[in-house]
């Protein structure tokens, strides 16, 4: 619209010129070899016009004559061009439906079309990379590195390359030149992991620093993995620097509150001496407030190392305040009242995970040896025995998870080595254990060398068995009945004696030692 208002505003105004000068009439006199010519005005503009129209129409003839050669050579660079662009397309489609051959082909054809272009080398990179050859793969990678719009594609590439041919030399050469001259996520993240996995916490402390300046990590991730760093530093140091570990660990809690294992260290070293006491205690409470751990609870109940096991209950139950409904705070609290001999204290704590409607599902492993510790200190040996059989096939407790490994412990690096991959979760059940009993079995008869129950006098029986008596047994394992005639005397085992009237009616018999247990387990991902 404003362009149409500026059209008829410039016909009004020729318009009115003309007019003008109809109205205005002149006379042009033009001198030429001694001959005088006389024309109007306006016959003299119209001559003006008229020539100039011949001199515009007759330079473009000469313009366009001139200019074939040109025009012809413009033409065929355009139509080699639009090949070089199908080529490159037609490559690349192949590299990435996997077709080596026509990979191949389409990238000499690029090459003939046009040789130096980024593009071209990188077809040809890759389509070498495709086919398997290796060499070919190199030398287009290397000849990206004399140009600087391709030098960090040509690094990168050199890169991959040395790792698939297991030179992790090189590939860490090629990642720290790229990082220094074209810094990039996946330079950064190399030089990252190659210190963490030699574990160069300092080094790779300074690879963060620098990849946050450099924008390759948001804020709070660079954070997060300066915790992880210094708390791997301090839990190196704190043997033979304990006050320089207590400050990195400190630190670690500063920059992130709910790292577990930074605020267990940070308590830890505070209940030894070595920190401050009042923030190692806000440290622990800020992480149990987000993620309920035992190492939280173990180092916040010994801070204090002269405090008696009633000291340890109250601060159990003040640190289980924060996260009253986790199934940690009530083991915390179960733990530390059985430490003060409160059985009934620790009984009640864990009540809500035993019962059948739980929340919280089945007893965990720790649950079930919790209370067969309870049981025990209660004198109740076959209470015990029979949570301890429970807890073999339990469920899972939470634990670190990375990888597929469960591990007790927490580690800065994963197996893989990964920064930061341990998570605290409850692992993935891989096959389900056996249900539950709903009602007591009875147990089976099998022959035995010691007395039962209904061959003990009552009389002989102590008071511990008698109640023990009321908790049902476990199902006793089926042995094969001996053959007729008298029994052979069975030899007794040397350093065991046995005395019938001391034998409770579901004891069955001294226990042996138990097998230790290994405390990680590898699980295949599902």
């Amino acid at each position: 619209m404003f362009r149409l208002l500026i059209l008829l505003a410039g016909v009004a105004l020729a318009g009115w010129g003309l007019m003008w000068l109809a109205n205005n009439p002149g006379v042009v006199t033009l001198t030429w070899f001694g001959v005088e010519y006389r024309v109007s005005l306006m016959m003299a503009l119209g001559i003006v016009v008229v020539i100039a129209i011949l001199w515009t129409i007759l330079w473009s003839i000469l313009r366009f004559v001139f200019r074939i050669p040109s025009l012809v050579s413009l033409s065929s660079r355009a139509r080699r061009r639009a090949r070089w662009i199908d080529a490159i397309s037609r490559g690349f489609v192949a590299v990435h439906a996997g077709d080596a051959r026509a990979a191949v082909k389409h990238a000499a054809d690029a090459n003939r079309l046009v040789a130096n272009d980024p593009l071209t080398r990188l077809l040809t990179a890759q389509a070498a990379q495709l086919g398997g050859d290796r060499e070919g793969a190199i030398t287009a990678y290397n000849a990206m590195l004399d140009d600087h719009d391709t030098r960090g594609l040509g690094l990168r590439g050199l890169h991959v390359e040395a790792r698939r041919g297991g030179d992790h030399v090189a590939a860490l050469q090629y990642a720290m030149r790229a990082n220094a001259q074209h810094p990039a996520a996946w330079s950064g993240q190399a030089v990252l992991d190659d210190r963490t996995r030699q574990g160069d916490w300092a080094g790779a402390l300074a690879t963060v620093d620098t990849n946050a300046a450099a924008r390759l990590l948001d804020k709070p991730t660079a954070q997060r993995w300066r915790a992880v760093l210094k708390t791997a530093m301090a839990d190196e140091a704190r043997e033979r620097d304990p006050k320089g570990a207590a400050a990195l660990a400190q630190e670690a809690c500063r920059l992130a509150p709910g790292l577990v294992p930074a605020a267990a260290l940070f308590g830890r070293l505070a209940g030894a001496g070595t920190g401050d006491a009042r923030k190692a205690n806000r440290a622990i409470e800020n992480a149990y407030a987000e993620t309920p751990h035992p190492d939280l609870a173990a180092a916040y109940l010994r801070m204090r190392p002269s405090d008696s096991p009633a000291d340890r209950l109250a601060r159990a139950r003040a640190l289980a305040r924060l996260a009253p409904n986790d199934p940690e705070s009530m083991l915390t609290i179960g733990r530390a009242a059985l430490e003060a001999h409160d059985l009934n204290a620790a009984r009640s704590a864990i009540a809500p995970l035993l019962a059948s409607d739980s929340p919280h599902g089945r007893p965990t492993r720790r649950v079930c040896v919790l209370v067969a510790d309870i049981e025990e200190a209660d004198g109740n040996l076959g209470a015990m025995r029979e949570w301890l059989s429970r807890a073999a096939r339990a469920p899972h407790d939470k634990a670190w998870i990375a990888d597929g490994v469960i591990s007790d412990r927490w580690a800065p690096v994963s197996p893989a080595g990964t920064l930061d991959a341990y998570v605290w979760r409850t692992p993935d059940e891989r096959f389900e254990a056996p249900p539950e009993p709903s009602e007591p079995q009875p147990p089976q008869e099998a022959p035995s060398l010691l007395p039962r129950a209904a061959d003990v006098a009552p009389a002989a029986a102590p008071k511990a068995a008698l109640e023990a008596a009321a908790i049902p047994e476990p199902r006793a394992p089926v042995v094969e009945a001996p053959p007729a005639g008298p029994a052979p005397a069975s030899p007794p085992r040397a350093g065991v004696v046995v005395d019938p009237d001391s034998v409770a009616p579901d004891d069955p018999g001294p226990r042996l030692p138990p097998r230790k247990r290994r405390r990680s387990w590898i699980y295949a991902n599902d």
